[in-house]
């Protein structure tokens, strides 16, 4: 630690020792020799003016004898000089001192003793600390290893960088190439959807006049089942006015039996009746000659209602065909699109 009031006299002392012992007198050289005391830059300071009064050593030039007789007698003279000063001052500050150290001697016993007991304390800290200095000695080469763990982890870390970046570079191109690929390909479905939708345009125009053909056809289908319906209603009723008829043919045949009956029970009086034969000879012949054109009639008329009826059939399996043709359009079809044109009048288009 540096002492305060460091005088000139005192390093050119330490200075002249060192070369009466043939040493450099550099600036910590003269404090080793004042004890390690005193301040670096004063004692520059001194050395500097020192070196201006009395010149720079020169050992090469000057022999051991010659540094030491200049020595003595610079010594001699500052000596005499500094005595004379020192003596004056001694003797005003020596009855002042002496008083003062008798009570300072009491004073600084007693400061020994807290000294004493600092000094354990600062002992025993300085022990702390030293354990703390090997525990920080002790952190430091851990964090010096870990330092270089880590400088080593840098390096792997650059090397890894720049693999990546060639791997990133390369990825790069590699994606250049398929974005290009993809534009392409862009290109290429674009094309094919255009011809789709082109096509499928025209497939569409297509379907619509066949829709629209289907439509006449289902307009006109209908129509025909319209007709038929009408023609089963007018058959239904020849059926029927048939079958009146041959109920009254049957019930006149009944009546012509009956009459044959009677016919036959007037044989009996064919002797009475010899006049009236030939009448009634002629009578029953034209009856008979009736009764078989009334079967005929009727056998014609169960032909005919048996024609019907096929036809009644035929008509029926045509309106359940086109019942089922009209369900397969309204499955490929929007049926709310259809029922407008179906209910449109034959002809207008919707």
């Amino acid at each position: 630690m540096a002492r305060t009031g460091l005088y000139k006299s005192e390093v050119k002392k330490a200075r002249d020792a060192l070369i009466a012992q043939g040493r450099h007198p550099s600036v910590d050289a003269v404090r080793v020799e004042l004890g390690n005391t005193g301040s670096k830059s004063t004692i520059h300071k001194y050395l500097k003016e020192l070196e201006a009064e009395y010149g720079k050593v020169d050992d090469r030039k000057a022999s051991i004898s010659e540094a030491l007789h200049d020595l003595v007698a610079r010594l001699a003279i500052q000596l005499e000089a500094e005595a004379n000063e020192r003596i004056g001052e001694v003797q005003i500050q020596s009855t002042e001192t002496e008083r003062q150290l008798n009570a300072s001697i009491a004073a600084l016993n007693a400061s020994n003793e807290a000294l004493s007991e600092k000094l354990s304390v600062v002992e025993a800290g300085t022990q702390s600390e030293v354990a703390a200095h090997a525990r920080t000695a002790e952190s430091l080469q851990r964090e010096t290893i870990a330092r270089h763990t880590l400088e080593q982890q840098v390096i792997d870390l650059k090397e890894r960088l720049l693999e990546n970046e060639a791997y990133r570079e390369s990825l790069e191109s590699k994606h250049t190439h398929a974005r290009e690929a993809l534009e392409h390909y862009r290109e290429s479905v674009k094309e094919q959807r255009d011809q789709d939708i082109r096509r499928h345009e025209h497939q569409v125009q297509q379907l619509q006049g066949e829709i629209r053909h289907l439509q006449q056809s289902l307009v006109h289908k209908q129509n025909e089942i319209t007709g038929l319906n009408q023609d089963g209603a007018r058959l239904v009723a020849e059926l029927s006015q048939a079958q009146k008829s041959l109920y009254e043919l049957q019930g006149l045949e009944r009546k012509h039996i009956s009459e044959i009956e009677l016919l036959k029970v007037a044989a009996a009086r064919i002797p009475l009746l010899e006049s009236d034969l030939a009448t009634k000879d002629v009578v029953i012949v034209e009856l008979r000659n009736q009764l078989s054109e009334i079967s005929a009639q009727n056998d014609e008329l169960k032909a005919q209602f048996h024609e019907q009826q096929l036809e009644l059939v035929k008509s029926s399996a045509v309106i359940e065909t086109q019942k089922m043709i009209l369900a397969d359009l309204e499955e490929h079809f929007d049926i709310k699109k259809l029922t407008p044109i179906m209910q449109s009048p034959p002809g207008i288009q919707k």
